[in-house]
Formats: C-alpha cells, sequence, structure tokens
C-alpha cells in the first residue's frame, strides 16, 4: 500500500497510563462522541486532528504504534522538539531511525478526545506529515472501516 511518504511506524509498545486526576472528571462528564471518516481517491484516511490544542493534518494509520509527529507539527503543537532526547529506535518505511518519545495532552478529531496519549516526533527531515496510530485508536470504545468510511467512537 502506497503511505505517499509518510511511512508506517514500528516499535515497541508504550505502556498508556489513565488519564491525571484531573482530567477524569472531565472524561467523566463528556458525552460519547462519534464521526465518520471518508477515505480519499487512494484509501487513505487523512483528518486535520486537534492535538495539544493545535490544528494538524494526520494520516491514521492503524499500522502505526503511537502518534507520530514530525518534528514541524510538533512545533506547531508547542512541543519544542529542538529540546527534545531522540533516543527511541524506530523502524519505518524508511529504515530504522531514532525519535523522542512525547505525552501528548489530547488529541481530538471531531469531538472524539483522548488525553494524555503517548505519540513519538521524528528528527526534522524524516517524515512527511504526521501519523495518528494506535496509540490513540486503542483509547477510543471502538473504531472500524466499512466501505471506505472509518468510523470512531469514545
Amino acid at each position: 500500500m502506497n503511505r505517499s511518504g509518510l511511512g508506517a511506524i514500528a516499535m515497541a509498545v508504550f505502556t498508556c497510563a489513565a488519564p491525571a486526576a484531573v482530567r477524569a472528571e472531565e472524561t467523566m462528564l463528556q458525552a460519547a462522541s462519534a464521526t465518520e471518516l471518508k477515505a480519499d481517491s487512494r484509501g487513505h484516511f487523512i483528518v486535520q486532528a486537534e492535538i495539544n490544542g493545535r490544528d494538524i493534518w494526520v494520516m491514521v494509520d492503524t499500522g502505526a504504534t503511537a502518534v507520530a509527529l514530525s518534528y514541524e507539527d510538533a512545533q506547531e503543537a508547542g512541543l519544542r522538539p529542538g529540546s527534545l532526547d531522540f533516543n527511541i529506535p524506530i523502524t519505518t518505511a524508511n529504515g530504522v531511525g531514532m525519535a523522542a518519545r512525547v505525552k501528548l495532552d489530547r488529541v481530538e478529531i471531531d469531538g472524539v478526545r483522548v488525553y494524555d496519549v503517548d505519540g513519538v516526533v521524528l528528527p526534522e527531515g524524516a517524515l512527511r506529515g504526521s501519523l495518528l496510530g494506535m496509540s490513540y485508536l486503542s483509547r477510543l470504545r471502538g473504531f472500524k472501516v466499512e466501505d471506505g468510511v472509518l468510523y470512531l467512537e469514545d
């Protein structure tokens, strides 16, 4: 499957911590949300996600272990990638490289929201665009692909 140069990310599984106590109350008050995303002409799900309060275009990738942000998108999300430690070995479609582990405060697509999401940032120029992987998707109540539509439910 052509991934338009974005590359699939395969790495060690991260331990997902429970949301912070402050967020637990906020999460309990949130009503369930759902959305439907239509695939583009190549079968990819490209969507604008809100990451740490900033709008960032991502490709939903069930083959990616974590949310993987390009250096530039990490800057946009306020993660200061220049100060990160790129010490996590990863394997991408482009080969083996290093990434920095991060915790994303909030990742949201059309009201489908997850707090305290594990992610990685790749070095500058290593990734064109960003991937929304399983560290977000696995925290949802459910997701499925049917007839070219991705359904997300929190």
